[in-house]
């Protein structure tokens, strides 16, 4: 994206920080997987309000760039997304939750069925209802969380066949991301065998580092969702995905501490030289993950004119700081920002900080940040 749209914003006046969404760069990043899909197509996973990026707004920018399917967690992040896609198939990954059908069919909302019991409670509502829209077959394939195993696929296909139950089959691979693994392999030839069973069904298994498997790995529907968000699919190499997210934070107060003084709780963090501090208006309660200043980890960095500062002491639930004693001081007066997530600091550098995936770094973002979206 042009460097100006990431440029640094002014403190904002009643929050800690404001959360900047490069929704160009999430229609880029999701071209890029698409092109890999192909002939195939991806969907859209905005399960989690979109990793933290706000799933209406990227639901509606993927829809505008020709995106038709997506997927969430819960009825309820299913619902505010048909609000704003009312024409798109949108799939729901944690299931049937008892006594859910109504309101899956009042939604337009597809259940991912995943065990014999939301089968059964599933296939007596289209049965007395002739509900039509679809709904996904979830296959175990060796992760042992959701989905038929093996054996049951098996007798469910043996069945006799009435109107088509299901308008999706698929599973998820545990390992894609870690290069080699040998459950990936495995996983692909269970999951091949599986859905042969249910011929004309679409299948879908590819999670974002399934992309990179190669084309012979890729079935009609691959679903998308870390690397939308700027996440590297593909940790043993450089990462092919546009940066999506800037954090700024703003500078509560910049002080002088004297060597051999010590900073926040604990008293984990001791200057060793005269330094000066910048405390920033977030903390754990903002998605500050508190183990990202724990000894023997690298060090996360915010950056104030292109001067990197490490995070130093613990966080604390509305605070963190920063040694800043690099950085020009004009710039580090109270009221100015200091970049956590950026080009230069990303969401990956920042979970190898914390000794944690980047998944959890984008989910943990805090609603008290001003969010804007850009480039949508």
């Amino acid at each position: 994206m042009p460097a100006a749209e990431f440029a640094p914003l002014a403190a904002p006046d009643l929050s800690g920080g404001v959360l900047t969404v490069d929704l160009a760069a999430i229609v880029a990043n999701w071209k890029t997987l698409s092109a890999l899909a192909a002939p195939g197509a991806a969907a859209g996973v905005v399960k989690a309000d979109a990793y933290g990026c706000g799933a209406v707004a990227v639901g509606r920018a993927l829809g505008a760039a020709g995106c038709i399917t997506f997927f969430v967690a819960l009825p309820e992040e299913g619902k505010a997304l048909r609000a704003a896609l009312p024409d798109a198939a949108i799939y729901v990954l944690n299931g049937l939750p008892p006594g859910a059908c109504e309101a899956f069919a009042a939604a337009r909302l597809r259940p991912v069925i995943g065990s014999l019991a939301e089968l059964a409670e599933w296939e007596a509502f289209v049965s007395a209802t002739g509900w039509a829209e679809g709904a996904a077959l979830h296959l175990d394939t060796g992760m042992n969380r959701l989905g038929l195993r093996p054996e049951e696929a098996k007798a469910l296909a043996l069945r006799p066949r009435g109107k088509p139950l299901f308008s999706l089959v698929m599973s998820h691979y545990a390992c894609a991301d870690e290069h080699g693994h040998p459950l990936t392999a495995r996983q692909l030839v269970t999951f091949r065998e599986a859905a042969a069973l249910f011929p004309g069904v679409p299948a879908s298994l590819s999670n974002s580092a399934g992309l990179f498997l190669g084309s012979a790995a890729q079935f009609d529907l691959a679903r998308p969702g870390y690397a939308l968000y700027g996440g590297n699919p593909t940790p043993w190499t450089a990462n092919p995905m546009r940066p999506v997210v800037r954090l700024d934070l703003s500078i509560v107060q910049s002080r002088i501490v004297p060597a051999g003084e010590t900073v926040g709780y604990g008293a984990r963090w001791t200057a060793p030289n005269t330094s000066r501090i910048a405390v920033v208006s977030a903390g754990y309660a903002d998605g500050l993950l508190r183990t990202a200043t724990a000894p023997g980890l690298a060090p996360v960095l915010g950056y104030i004119d292109g001067v990197a500062c490490p995070m130093v002491g613990r966080i604390s639930m509305d605070l963190a700081a920063f040694d800043v004693t690099a950085a020009p001081v004009e710039k580090v007066q109270r009221g100015d920002t200091i970049a956590l997530l950026s080009e230069r600091f990303g969401v990956d550098d920042y979970a190898r900080a914390a000794g944690t995936v980047g998944y959890e770094v984008l989910t943990s973002l805090s609603q008290r940040y001003q969010r804007r979206h850009v480039g949508g």
